[in-house]
C-alpha cells in the first residue's frame, strides 16, 4: 500500500472516530436538559466544606441543618446553576453517571486580590459587628473585619473562598421531563420555596393588526380585529411567603421571564386568594352574583327576606 493511499486510510479512520464520538456525546445530557445532582464540594488544599446536598456531610462539617434544607439540586444545564467546569464534565454522561471536577480558583470564587483588603471608618460599621471576623455591608460592598483600631476598621472584600481551587463529586440521579415536576425544581433553586402551581391552554382575546391591500396609502389609519388565540399559561399559587421573599420582590420580572424561557410557556399569571366573607347578609352575596346582578327582589325570595319589611324598617329607622 502507497504512502498516500495509508494516509488517506488514517484520514478517514480518524473522521469514522471522530464522528462516532460526536453521536456519542449528542446522545448524552445536553445544554437545556433538566437534572437532578447530589454533590458535594470541598477545597483542594484543606478539604473545606464549600456546598453539599447530602445532610449528613453537613452535619459531619458542624453545619446547622435545621437552618436549611439538604437533598438532591436541580439545575438546568447551560443556564450557570452551577460552575461552567462542572456543567462542560455533564454534557454527555447519562442517568447514574458519576464525576470528579477541579475548578481552578481563577474559574470559583476568583483569585485572591490584596487590593480588596481596605481601611475604612469603623462607623460605616453596626455596632454588634465591630469585631474581628464580623461578616459586614460596607457602602453596598459585602467583606468581613479583620481588625478594628480606634476609628478605623481593615475589611477585607475578597470572597472568604478566593484564591481557593474547588473539587466537585457529583452524581446524576435523575433528567427531570415531567413539566410540573420540572417548573417546581426550577422555582425551588430560584426561590428556596415549594409552591402550588400548574399549567393550562387558555383561549383568550387579542387585537391584531390587519394588513392593509394597499400598500400605496401610507396615511391610511391601521385596522385592526379581535382574534382568539391559544396561550400555554404557568399558573403560580402566592402565599405569603412568596410576596415577602426578598428574591422574589427584587427581581419578579427577571424570575418570570426565565421560567418563561425555560419552561416554554407564553405566560406566566401568579394568583391571589384572598380569605373570607363579603359585605351584606349572610347567604345573600351568592344567591345575586349568581343572578349576575338581575333582580334583587328575586335574589331575596331566594334568601328567603321580604322586601316589603326591609323597606319599612328603613323607613322607620328615618323617621
Amino acid at each position: 500500500m502507497s504512502n498516500e493511499s495509508e494516509a488517506e486510510t488514517e484520514d478517514v479512520e480518524e473522521e469514522v472516530e471522530e464522528s462516532t464520538a460526536d453521536e456519542e456525546t449528542e446522545s448524552g445530557l445536553q445544554e437545556g436538559d433538566v437534572v437532578k445532582l447530589a454533590y458535594t464540594a470541598r477545597t483542594v488544599e484543606e478539604g473545606q466544606l464549600v456546598d453539599t446536598t447530602d445532610e449528613e456531610v453537613a452535619e459531619d462539617e458542624g453545619v446547622d441543618t435545621e437552618q436549611q434544607e439538604f437533598g438532591p439540586r436541580t439545575i438546568v444545564l447551560g443556564e450557570n446553576h452551577i460552575f461552567p467546569d462542572v456543567e462542560e464534565d455533564i454534557y454527555g454522561k447519562a442517568v447514574g453517571d458519576e464525576g470528579h471536577v477541579t475548578i481552578a480558583a481563577a474559574d470559583a470564587f476568583g483569585e485572591y486580590d490584596e487590593e480588596q483588603v481596605r481601611t475604612v471608618s469603623k462607623d460605616k460599621i453596626p455596632e454588634d459587628d465591630r469585631y474581628p471576623g464580623a461578616h459586614v455591608d460596607v457602602d453596598g460592598e459585602h467583606g468581613h473585619v479583620e481588625t478594628i483600631i480606634g476609628g478605623r476598621a481593615r475589611v477585607d472584600f475578597n470572597h472568604p473562598l478566593a484564591g481557593e481551587d474547588v473539587e466537585y463529586d457529583y452524581e446524576i440521579l435523575e433528567e427531570v421531563t415531567d413539566r410540573e415536576e420540572k417548573a417546581q425544581g426550577i422555582i425551588q433553586m430560584m426561590l428556596d420555596m415549594e409552591l402550588d402551581l400548574w399549567f393550562e391552554t387558555d383561549t383568550v382575546e387579542e387585537e391584531q393588526l390587519v394588513e392593509s391591500d394597499d400598500e400605496d396609502d401610507e396615511d391610511a389609519e391601521p385596522e385592526y380585529e379581535t382574534v382568539e388565540v391559544e396561550k400555554e399559561t404557568l399558573y403560580i399559587e402566592a402565599t405569603p411567603q412568596l410576596t415577602m421573599n426578598q428574591q422574589w420582590m427584587m427581581g419578579k420580572q427577571q424570575i418570570a421571564q426565565q421560567l418563561t424561557q425555560l419552561l416554554d410557556v407564553d405566560r406566566i399569571i401568579v394568583q391571589e386568594e384572598l380569605g373570607g366573607g363579603g359585605m351584606g347578609m349572610p347567604g345573600m352575596m351568592g344567591g345575586m352574583g349568581g343572578a349576575g346582578g338581575g333582580d334583587i327582589e328575586e335574589a331575596l325570595e331566594d334568601a328567603d327576606v321580604d322586601a316589603e319589611e326591609i323597606v319599612d324598617e328603613i323607613e322607620g329607622a328615618e323617621e
